[in-house]
């Protein structure tokens, strides 16, 4: 499986910090650490998946369109290193 550079994982969590409207700072967040227990609502990972694809230039495909993509930064990342 591919993998992001360090700083493609910041451009991540800079996405999260400006459209998930955690109510926790992503910095505290751990790249494993469930998201929605964080305070990611549905809603607001429409809109981060919205941004990480103006991030990264990339379209999200229908089978990645779940939960699941969006539960951890490390999840998020491994979607992205996909479809980059």
């Amino acid at each position: 499986m591919n993998t992001l550079a360090a700083e493609d994982v910041d451009r991540i969590r800079r996405v999260l910090d400006k459209y998930g409207k955690l109510p926790v700072a992503i910095d505290a967040v751990a790249d494993d650490a469930d998201l929605y227990d964080a305070g990611l609502t549905s809603h607001a990972s429409v809109n981060v998946m919205i941004g990480l694809e103006d991030e990264f230039d990339v379209e999200f495909p229908d089978r990645l369109l779940q939960k699941a993509t969006f539960a951890s930064v490390s999840a998020i990342a491994d979607a992205v290193a996909e479809l980059a």
